[in-house]
């Protein structure tokens, strides 16, 4: 098989040789997933944090992601199994296309359709992936595909049959074919090296990893007082989160807990969703920020006296995101000039309302969340009875349409600026609200919403003060470009202060 790998020298996200290995020396989890090593006297590859006894660096190579690995002829680590590793912590087009392909972009082998999804020619995103990891799209797609088949024969015991067409692979002949090729083994003896534990019930249970530290408590004690009535639920003495989950024409839930002494988040997924579990555990990724580097973070805002306090009693803070972007853009629009209670209250209205009940195991999760076409074709009389303003009632069947017409899928090329001005195209929609959808939603780490009063109140030089939004945005310059988490970081302040 001819390989188009880069030369090592030539990637453009590998860090330099030694201190990849001192980071291996170290099993620094700060590096978990920004780069692995292949050993050349076993040919396996592995995570940096790989308990296994370290080798030689003479007989280090090291790579970028997985496909690399794997386009040199290396195969993954039973043990440390790279297929759970966190992404990379760049914020470029590369990782961008890179997540898209992992979420399945390309399992029905559809290049151009990525390449409009992404804002590029197929001859420009090749290139792109080639400068940057040293593999083409297919290569990449081949080992995300592999890596996630692997990850459920090791974690679930779906049948190889619906395993495959999980994975992405259009026939099981295909998947056992490649998986032979690759790995030098039939998936049948990956799943006999596993125990697995027993449980109750038909859920699937797999696991997804981070970065320590997470502050898990803090993450959901904000997702609790924003949650939408029917479709989540946070049970705070569990430490769960819960769902309901609609994709495409499959139907179910889903629940999270952490795992801390493992670094990993556990997920409960209903078995009906298994078609779907490359999309899904792509956005539960995203939902929870299980990317982002807190080491990096956190250095950098330390920085400023103001946050270092607050950061030092609570570190590990994520950045709350949504599991479904539309849905989200909703809840800022109902928060518009109420209370975070109040806005609650509002979008478990719009449920009740406008979506239809599910059943599920979770009791409290009684609904989806009303689908933008929905909502677009709504009675403006009908969204006015649920509590609102005419006007932000109209607001709401705005962004609908908006969503209906795509707007609400972000090419990676666009940037925070370009995103926000976009956002502020829906009439009703200002900066504050963009730059809160761009936050949690979009997912841009230097969004900022510098309107919002409790930020102007957190970063009052004075207690009891409060900035105006010009004078928080000249303080906030200095964040960038995690701004984003320095918000977090103000608001777990106002309800959990520093004492002195």
């Amino acid at each position: 098989m001819e390989h188009t790998t880069a030369p090592v020298d030539d990637y453009e996200s590998l860090p330099d040789n030694d201190i990849c290995y001192r980071a291996l020396l170290a099993r620094d989890t700060r590096f978990d997933g920004v780069f692995f090593t292949g050993v050349k006297t076993t040919g396996i590859y592995c995570r940096p944090v790989c308990t296994v006894k370290t080798p030689r660096a003479s007989s280090c190579t090291f790579f970028p992601n997985a496909a690399a690995a794997e386009a040199a002829g290396y195969r993954p680590c039973l043990r440390c199994r790279p297929e759970l590793a966190p992404y990379a912590i760049q914020k470029n087009l590369a990782h961008a296309v890179w997540q898209r392909i992992a979420a399945g972009a390309l399992n029905n082998g559809d290049l151009e359709g990525l390449s409009q999804q992404v804002g590029l020619s197929s001859r420009q995103l090749r290139r792109v992936l080639l400068q940057h990891f040293g593999v083409t799209p297919v290569e990449l797609a081949q080992t995300q595909r592999l890596l996630f088949a692997k990850k459920l024969l090791q974690e679930t015991d779906l049948p190889m049959t619906e395993l495959a067409y999980a994975a992405g692979f259009g026939s099981l002949r295909r998947f056992n074919a490649l998986f032979d090729e690759r790995y030098g083994m039939a998936p049948t003896e990956v799943r006999r090296q596993v125990k697995k534990e027993a449980r109750d019930g038909d859920a699937l249970v797999l696991r997804l990893a981070y970065r320590p530290p997470y502050h898990w408590s803090e993450m959901l004690r904000y997702l609790a007082t924003r949650g939408i009535p029917g479709v989540e639920a946070i049970d705070l003495q569990q430490q769960t989160y819960a769902r309901s989950v609609r994709i495409e024409k499959a139907e179910g839930w889903l629940r999270v807990r952490n795992l801390e002494a493992k670094n990993q988040l556990e997920l409960e997924v209903a078995p009906q969703l298994a078609p779907h579990l490359m999309f899904l555990l792509s956005q539960v990724r995203t939902q929870f920020d299980l990317d982002a580097n807190p080491a990096v973070i956190e250095a950098h805002l330390m920085q400023d006296d103001l946050l270092a306090a607050q950061l030092q009693k609570v570190p590990g803070l994520r950045v709350p995101g949504t599991f479904d972007v539309f849905e989200l853009a909703v809840r800022a629009v109902l928060g518009q000039q109420v209370s975070v209670a109040g806005a609650t209250t509002l979008s478990g209205r719009v449920v009740q309302r406008f979506s239809d009940p599910i059943t599920a195991p979770i009791v409290s999760v009684t609904h989806h969340f009303p689908q933008p076409q929905v909502l677009a074709d709504a009675v403006l009389e009908d969204i006015i009875k649920i509590g609102m303003p005419t006007s932000r009632a109209a607001t709401i069947r705005n962004i609908a349409q908006f969503a209906v017409d795509g707007g609400l899928s972000v090419y990676p090329t666009v940037n925070l600026t370009q995103a926000v001005e976009q956002l502020k195209s829906v009439r009703g929609i200002g900066e504050w609200t963009a730059q809160y959808i761009a936050l949690r939603a979009l997912r841009f780490p230097d969004a900022f919403p510098a309107g919002d009063l409790g930020l102007q109140k957190a970063a009052a030089d004075i207690p009891g003060g409060r900035m105006t939004e010009k004078q928080l945005l000249a303080r906030a310059a200095d964040w960038s470009p995690w701004r984003g988490y320095a918000a977090l970081v103000l608001w777990n302040s106002l309800s959990n202060p520093v004492t002195i």
